[in-house]
């Protein structure tokens, strides 16, 4: 009971910043998602260190910097030259700097492209009602499927890499993502409903395969949770893992639309 009281709590808290970021406006946002992108590429750097991998942390924490001015709106500081800085930065300290090997620096780069790019599409939404649309997504798949899940919940959806996961949460997840997403297309007279509908569908079976690509890097590096910032939950990344995904799908999905 008190370990779900905690959970519960710290969950609000999470939910309430994130409100607080969206409507405040798009440099408090920025700010925001600088403020994950430093903490979740720091635990993804940890995590990778328990199999004796050492990126060049200096290079992403540098990029996360990048990316905060690019959402600033700094036109200079665009993704690709965020990313041609980090692989000069790289292949010079391949060749320097003692004992930085080729995977310390493809683990970095992956480190760069898997949290703070995948995060920065937030801000590229540009929209306070695109943004909420996206943590509805995500969170009410993640909300639905656990409640889904406790109270159905019997057929393993992928044991190997979540044994607690079940196909009838994954179902509940996609039904409480498309009712959330219709109720906001409704209230905020989002046209066409039916393009909504499929960001909800499509995008909550994204954010389930976001959640299984963080817990494959968990195995893969042997630990149970990224980090101890969120009790209850976990580290930042394995609270926004499926924003990730969802965020990314999300903004090009609405830019090939609306094109």
């Amino acid at each position: 009971m008190k370990s779900l009281i905690i959970r519960t709590a710290s969950g609000v808290v999470i939910v309430l910043l994130t409100v607080l970021a969206i409507i405040t406006g798009k440099s408090s946002l920025a700010f925001y998602v600088f403020l994950l992108s430093i903490i979740g590429i720091r635990e993804f750097y940890m995590a990778v260190a328990n199999k004796n991998i050492y990126p060049v942390k200096i290079i992403g924490y540098i990029s996360c910097i990048g990316f905060l001015l690019n959402g600033l709106n700094y036109s200079w500081a665009s993704s690709l030259n965020i990313f041609l800085f980090a692989l000069v930065g790289l292949l010079l300290s391949v060749f320097i700097i003692k004992g930085i090997g080729f995977i310390d620096a493809a683990v970095t780069i992956f480190g760069i492209f898997y949290i703070p790019f995948l995060f920065q599409h937030i801000i590229y939404l540009d929209s306070k009602i695109y943004v909420a649309l996206i943590f509805m997504v995500s969170w009410g798949t993640d909300t639905f499927a656990y409640v889904f899940g406790c109270l159905f919940g019997k057929h393993k959806l992928c044991p190997k890499l979540s044994p607690k996961k079940t196909i009838e949460g994954s179902i509940g997840g996609i039904l409480g993502s498309i009712v959330l997403v219709f109720l906001l297309a409704t209230y905020f007279k989002l046209k066409p409903l039916w393009f909504f509908i499929v960001i909800a569908l499509t995008g909550s079976i994204i954010a389930q395969i976001g959640d299984l690509t963080a817990s494959k890097i968990k195995r893969l590096t042997g630990i149970k949770d990224f980090g101890f910032i969120m009790p209850g939950h976990g580290g930042i990344l394995d609270r926004f893992d499926s924003i990730l995904f969802v965020a990314t799908y999300t903004y090009y999905l609405l830019k090939i639309f609306y094109n």
